[in-house]
């Protein structure tokens, strides 16, 4: 039996990884983002904390391309997403990278259908395969009622079309912006558990950012946006998944 050698094991390329990024708002002298370094292997899930305010959204956004820093790489899945502009970024962002928001931020008067469709559709899927894949990808997370308007779902089905339309496209990264925020503790537990085990499923890392001291316990890696900027110890964490 051959023993491999060190150049014939295949390298894995991360699902994201941060190098040096800066990004500041020209009008505030206190929120800065400065991350040395952020790596997430492929189907990873690592919870990131910090106070409200603090830019963790900000660096959520960052990650997606949405907003651009004064310095430092982004990488998902082995590209530099500040590398590339304009419709080029946002079909990669819409293959590439799903984002799940505290206020779902689905497309009222659209039906449940049409909202994952929507998210197919910016990543370039022919219309027969939007209506395909949304429909199965519903009826899998047991969404009621495809067909009707998103605003007339429950706030627990109003989350899992928000979950569906993130990984519709298989995506390798999922960013998840406070999304139990605005749930009571039995919806919250409910949506985290979907959320990581729909990440799970489709093999796609997941990246969560909160404040909330009771997700510690659902993630095994948890990082501190304090410890990534240098400015305390490094934490690690959890248990759970």
């Amino acid at each position: 039996m051959t023993t491999p050698t060190r150049e014939s094991i295949p390298s894995v390329t991360p699902a994201l990884s941060i190098s040096n990024l800066q990004f500041s708002y020209p009008s505030s002298t206190s929120l800065t983002i400065d991350i040395r370094v952020l790596q997430l292997a492929p189907a990873e899930q690592v919870l990131l904390t910090g106070g409200s305010g603090r830019g963790k959204s900000t660096l959520l956004q960052l990650i997606a391309g949405l907003m651009d820093p004064a310095s430092g790489t982004v990488n998902v899945d082995g590209t530099d997403i500040h590398s590339i502009f304009n419709a080029t970024r946002d079909r990669f962002r819409g293959q590439r990278i799903g984002m799940i928001f505290q206020t779902f931020n689905l497309l009222l008067g659209f039906s449940a259908r049409e909202n994952v469709m929507a998210a197919l559709m910016f990543a370039g899927k022919s219309p027969a395969e939007q209506r395909t894949r949304a429909a199965a990808l519903l009826d899998t997370l047991a969404i009621e009622g495809i067909d009707r308007p998103v605003d007339d779902l429950s706030v627990g089905q109003q989350q899992r079309v928000a979950v569906a339309r993130a990984v519709a496209c298989s995506p390798t990264l999922v960013l998840a912006d406070e999304p139990t925020a605005s749930l009571d503790p039995a919806n919250a537990a409910n949506a985290m558990e979907l959320i990581q085990s729909v990440c799970h499923s489709c093999n796609a890392a997941l990246l969560c950012v909160s404040h909330d001291p009771a997700m510690t316990a659902r993630f095994r890696r948890v990082e501190s946006l304090a410890a990534l900027s240098g400015q305390a110890p490094p934490t690690t964490a959890g248990a759970a998944r």
